[in-house]
């Protein structure tokens, strides 16, 4: 069999979307980048694989943004019915196509060489194309989920639940054991006109009765769950005995289905069983340990990290290890803030000199971990290590060295990529600190306050109506190279990135009625007459930059259209 060799600055293993970001920020920035991911499609436990919904921080206007809403809103625009091979696609096309990527899809991370305390380079083989890939890199992030580089490199980890006298966290148990939460294997249901009979494996389980499911709702009427609680596994081994727990799961997920169809009235008799998983979703095993290790008590603080470089905002929500085997309430929404800082020194290994990390593996405690697991939170945070990993590779600098001296950068360059990072603000570009701001209604200032989102009661933002100026005015000709611009993409919208089922009267998604659709930049020419320099026509985004290339005294945005709404809504125009 061959081996193709690769050299590149930042190797990623893992294609979820905490691998997806990380890869997409860091090539972005100029870094040579390649991902590895061993399964046939991107997403994770996203992905059409697993199907679980994409969840993070609660409450108004916390929704992620970055890299992740700009995934998002794709899917919405491309996607408007959440079929999954599309949301599969638009994940791939992400990072396919993206400069500086190479992709290897079905590889399989296998082997690692080191040198001292430093990953020279990992193996990896593509089972479609009976090949070996050798991969050096400078840097390496393990996005994998189980940390499958951990056990290779000799990094520091952990599994399992501490004891609550470790780290004082009264959630945890009294002595410390191995158990996790479980894993879900999900099923899918669709309406037809007609009913829909359903006949069980013989190998399936069967719950006669409601009793037999306690606190866990099924009702197809209510259209909502995603039967998340098809849980097993965290009383086992969450990584070697994954095969087994699978097993089980199908049975599980047969027999539940039976009993939705045959065993009483649950709002079944027109749905069929459209989609079954064979692929469990995972939200525990091995976890990193980072020069900072989060815990309950920095969830419950709201994490004011000077180093913050991600937010989270769910809940502590932790599943009984036994899941289906556990008669009581299969999870605990242990209260948490919303939003509670992430710090930076969480993303990197303690003992490996070059390693990043991303995702539900991050360095955390266990009852931590129940609030950072969610994809929101895990996706942002790949934004930020792919953001560190270039940071690293323009300075030559390991991991822990961005945090000691390019830690300002780290903070800015996410700001300015839209990723939000609660309690900073973004410094704006000399020209646009320096220029007169106006409009033709109302005051433009807060589009220049570094604050890109509502916080609270305050908007931060600015709204006219369509045809109203925003202009940016220079004391002498400036040249302007580029024009940056937030929009308002509604993060308050409800509904999750795909559906759970899928009714008859469902109804497509849309692109948020509040974004700018189309818009035009003038300039001021030498005459005083304006010219329209730039014109987008189907904007979908909420970040929108443009290539300028002119000099002028004067330069003014001019909103044509929104996806619906009477006004144009604003939180940032910088110019550079």
């Amino acid at each position: 069999m061959k081996t193709v060799n690769h050299e590149v600055d930042f190797c990623v293993v893992g294609g979820g979307l905490a691998g997806i970001c990380a890869a997409i920020a860091a090539a972005r920035h100029n870094a040579r980048v390649l991902l590895m991911q061993d399964r046939p499609v991107l997403g994770g436990n996203a992905s059409s694989e697993i199907r679980m919904w994409v969840c993070g921080a609660r409450g108004p206007n916390n929704r992620e943004i970055g890299i992740l809403e700009e995934i998002a809103l794709e899917n919405i625009y491309r996607n408007p019915m959440q079929n999954y091979s599309l949301w599969d696609s638009v994940l791939y096309e992400k990072v396919r196509f993206e400069p500086n990527i190479t992709l290897l899809l079905n590889c399989a991370c296998t082997d690692l060489r080191m040198d001292g305390n430093r990953i020279v380079s990992v193996r990896g083989y593509q089972t479609t194309t009976q090949t070996w890939h050798e991969v050096n890199a400078a840097l390496f992030a393990d996005c994998s989920g189980d940390s499958v580089l951990a056990p290779l490199s000799g990094a520091e980890f952990r599994v399992g639940r501490e004891a609550a006298s470790e780290f004082g966290e009264d959630i945890q148990p009294a002595e410390a054991d191995r158990r996790t939460m479980g894993m879900s294997l999900l099923i899918q249901a669709r309406e037809t006109h007609k009913p829909q009979p359903f006949t069980p494996p013989s190998w399936a389980y069967v719950y006669e009765s409601d009793a037999d499911l306690p606190y866990r709702d099924h009702d197809l009427r209510k259209y909502v769950t995603n039967f998340w609680w098809i849980e097993l596994g965290g009383e086992q081994d969450s990584i070697y005995d994954t095969e087994e727990i699978r097993d089980e799961l199908l049975k599980v997920a047969f027999g539940v289905w039976d009993h939705i169809k045959n065993r009483g009235d649950h709002g079944a008799e027109n749905w069929a069983l459209d989609w079954v998983g064979f692929l469990p979703g995972k939200r525990e095993s091995r976890r990193y340990v980072g020069d900072h290790i989060i815990t309950q008590h920095d969830v419950r603080a709201g994490g004011p990290f000077e180093d913050i470089a991600a937010y989270g905002g769910w809940s502590m929500d932790d599943h009984h290890p036994g899941g289906m085997n556990w008669s009581g309430k299969p999870t605990i929404f242990h209260p948490s803030p919303s939003p509670f800082g992430i710090p930076y020194r969480a993303l990197y290994s303690r003992n490996i000199e070059n390693l990043f990390f991303a995702g539900r593996n991050i360095s955390t405690t266990h009852a931590a971990l129940s609030a950072t697991r969610v994809m929101g939170t895990c996706a942002i945070c790949g934004q930020a290590v792919g953001t560190a990993a270039a940071i690293a590779t323009v300075h030559g600098l390991t991991p822990r060295q961005v945090y000691a001296q390019q830690l300002a950068e780290l903070q800015q360059t996410l700001m300015d990529d839209d990723a939000w990072l609660p309690g900073l603000r973004r410094v704006m570009p000399v020209l646009t600190q320096e220029a007169d701001l106006t409009a033709s209604q109302d005051d433009p200032e807060v589009l220049r306050s570094g604050i890109d989102r509502p916080i609270g009661d305050v908007y931060n933002g600015w709204k006219g109506p369509l045809n109203a100026t925003v202009q940016y005015t220079f004391a002498v000709p400036r040249r302007i190279e580029a024009a940056r611009f937030i929009f308002d993409s509604n993060l308050n919208r409800r509904g999750h990135n795909q559906r759970a089922s899928y009714p008859l009267d469902q109804e497509p998604i849309a692109v948020p009625a509040s974004l700018v659709r189309a818009f035009r930049l003038e300039a001021l020419d030498e005459v005083g007459q304006w010219h329209a320099v730039a014109r987008v026509e189907n904007n979908y985004q909420r970040l929108v930059r443009v290539k300028l290339h002119v000099t002028t005294t004067s330069l003014r945005f001019v909103p044509e259209a929104t996806w619906g709404a009477e006004t144009a809504h604003l939180f940032a125009f910088d110019v550079r």
